[in-house]
């Protein structure tokens, strides 16, 4: 297992952290990336770095969304919360990025409220995944084939169901990069007990 902060790849994450996310999704993620050697940039969608949780947690961001390019990162992720869901849905970078790795099999992962985005966009007719109790129903009115497991993987689709099982999605996203061995090494690192 790579020594944390050392990079294992060169692959990296844009997290997109809108005012009002659910803080644990996002950073559970990023805690597990980090553990695996994987880059996370944490992309503030706004104007400021400092983005306010739906907790009032405040997050002290990498860069703005302005000043990246999304294209540049391997995968895009997209923690939920409200309203930090509908704030990334009004962001037409946002979904002018998801919706053009989505429609060209680029990977993007998204969790808790945020797989609704995807759903809304049409994006997610006839794909698996998975969504917060309260808003699988958007993914299914959309076409999506939806399931109950913490993790649903559809080719480079990942989504999953909430803070609960953020550590799952992080961990799924090291198995995507990385494969199963740099998996068990950071469930043994953080003591997953799953």
């Amino acid at each position: 297992m790579p020594t944390p902060g050392k990079l294992a790849t060169d692959k990296k994450v844009a997290v997109l952290i809108a005012a009002g996310l659910e803080e644990v999704e996002a950073l559970a993620v990023v805690d597990v990336l980090f553990r695996a050697g994987i880059r996370a940039d944490l992309v503030a969608v706004g104007d400021s770095l400092t983005v306010t949780s739906s907790h009032q947690v405040v997050l002290t961001c990498d860069a703005l969304l302005a000043e990246v390019d999304l294209a540049d990162y391997d995968l895009v992720f997209l923690p939920g919360g409200i309203p930090g869901t509908p704030n990334l849905k009004a962001d037409p970078t946002v979904t002018a990025e998801v919706t053009a790795r989505m429609r060209s099999g680029g990977p993007v992962a998204a969790i808790c409220a945020a797989p609704s985005i995807l759903a809304e966009l049409g994006l997610l007719q006839g794909r698996d995944a998975t969504s917060n109790p309260n808003f699988m129903k958007v993914l299914a009115e959309h076409g999506a084939r939806t399931s109950e497991a913490a993790v649903v993987v559809d080719g480079e689709l990942i989504t999953s169901r909430g803070m609960g099982t953020a550590i799952e999605l992080g961990l799924e996203i090291v198995r995507h990069f990385l494969g199963d061995d740099a998996v068990e090494a950071v469930k043994r690192g953080i003591v997953y007990q799953h």
